[in-house]
């Protein structure tokens, strides 16, 4: 991988913007040629990214395979079944008074974007995006995070491969990078990350009024009320709280479970975990790493424990946690201040969902909520609480349904996409009315001629 400096970036910003003027991209034939040289370079270099992955952040092929790597080959394969359809533009109706004129909604490529990932899913949160730009014919600079190397360096190989950088460029480095290409003008930034960097890419946008969609993340709340069926529950949690050790934007960040069942799904979650990992779970090959040693210190530090329940085990040699379950927490301990991120699992008990919900208000509008618990009670809940998305009876999966726009709400981000979304993500719909000329009604025209009777009508 190479280090391009700032006058090098800024001739590719040149090379995208004369590429994009020339049309070329929004040929729908062209379009599908991307995607189709996108998945078959993925397909090509599957066994080398989920290599990468592994190196990155310990992630068994299996695990790469299921969370990133075939979602992105399948949301490839969506947008080529369905881009004729989506791009096509749609007719929409046209009042009374505006007749014979006839409306029409056109799908225009948004123009040049930056897209920003991050390093926890690092192969698919910078591919999925860029699915959406190729389908909806428009231009892009990746930038991959500067802590997944090895997946950076794969993807690096991957596009440098099939495409031409005037269309799809990707820039690599790290905080310096990043001030370079906040100061240049796109047409959109499209960012996956904290929110303390994602209101620095505001700030930078607003310099040029440039649109952005922010995916954040948050304090996700997972209720368990009483009644939950436990083992499934239980199981479930145990499986969101340790993909990719628990650094997933919308894995559960607490747990507020019903009193009466509290401990009993203690007992089962810290079980599931030693079901499906083995016990000691540090010596899983199955069981991820945090990604960098600063990660791994800063979870340990939110370890109390005085209040450790289950696990706790910790390797600094590998930067491993096992998965940790926290009992007595309180709103206001050190780990209920920011986002966790990591496979430690505050757990906070309640008598009435009332409690529940007036805890969960406390904090910014999540990223995701999870109801266990009766299918009939959920919705009332789910209702009384602003997220970006939710699952009744599980977790994470909702956003591995491409027809779901996935996004966030307020402090967790705005804007969405997967499947459909990430092609209106990237598109400008323009709006056209089109006035034939073989008729020209004169209410419009000063002095308004026929005024009255067209009040009368209108009203």
């Amino acid at each position: 991988m190479t280090f391009l400096t700032e006058p090098e970036i800024d001739n590719i910003i040149h090379k995208q913007n004369i590429f994009f003027g020339s049309h070329r991209t929004k040929s729908i034939s062209f379009r599908k040629n991307a995607l189709t040289r996108l998945l078959a370079a993925c397909e090509k270099y599957e066994q080398e990214i989920l290599n990468a992955l592994h190196k990155d952040l310990k992630k068994s092929k299996e695990e790469g395979f299921l969370t990133e790597f075939n979602l992105v080959v399948s949301e490839i394969k969506l947008h080529l079944k369905n881009l004729n359809k989506w791009s096509r533009s749609k007719r929409v109706k046209t009042p009374v008074i505006l007749r014979p004129s006839s409306s029409r909604i056109y799908f225009e490529p948004i123009g040049i974007n930056l897209i920003i990932a991050p390093w926890n899913y690092p192969f698919l949160l910078l591919f999925s995006p860029l699915i959406g730009v190729l389908s909806s014919g428009s231009c892009a600079i990746l930038k991959p995070s500067a802590d997944s190397i090895h997946t950076a360096s794969v993807m690096d190989k991957i596009i440098k491969e099939t495409f031409d950088e005037a269309h799809i460029s990707i820039v690599h480095g790290d905080k310096m990078e990043n001030q370079i290409l906040f100061k240049k003008r796109f047409d959109h930034i499209f960012f996956t990350g904290g929110s303390a960097l994602g209101k620095i890419v505001m700030r930078a946008a607003a310099e040029f009024l440039t649109p952005v969609t922010l995916e954040l993340g948050g304090k996700s709340p997972c209720i368990v009320d009483r009644s939950a069926s436990l083992k499934v529950a239980a199981k479930r949690i145990a499986w969101s709280k340790t993909i990719n050790a628990g650094q997933t934007c919308i894995a559960p960040d607490y747990l507020l479970v019903h009193n009466s069942i509290k401990e009993a799904l203690m007992k089962e979650i810290d079980c599931a975990w030693n079901e499906m990992y083995g016990s000691p779970v540090l010596a899983s090959p199955n069981y991820p790493k945090i990604i960098h040693q600063r990660h791994f210190d800063r979870l340990v530090k939110l370890m109390d424990s005085s209040k450790i329940k289950f696990g706790g085990a910790v390797n600094k040699e590998t930067c491993q946690i096992a998965p940790t379950i926290l009992k007595d927490v309180s709103t206001d301990d050190p780990i209920m201040q920011e986002e966790i991120f990591g496979p430690l699992l505050p757990v906070i008990g309640f008598d009435t969902i009332e409690e529940a919900l007036a805890l969960i208000h406390k904090f910014e509008k999540p990223l995701a909520v999870y109801y266990y618990g009766n299918s009939s009670k959920a919705q009332p809940v789910l209702n009384k609480i602003s997220s970006g998305g939710a699952c009744i009876n599980d977790a994470m999966m909702h956003m591995a349904n491409p027809n779901l726009p996935f996004g966030g709400v307020g402090h967790s981000g705005f804007g969405a996409y997967h499947g459909y979304n990430s092609f209106l993500c990237f598109s400008h719909r323009k709006s056209v009315l089109t006035t034939p000329t073989w008729i020209d009604l004169p209410f419009k025209y000063v002095p308004f001629k026929g005024f009255k009777w067209l009040k009368k009508f209108l009203t």
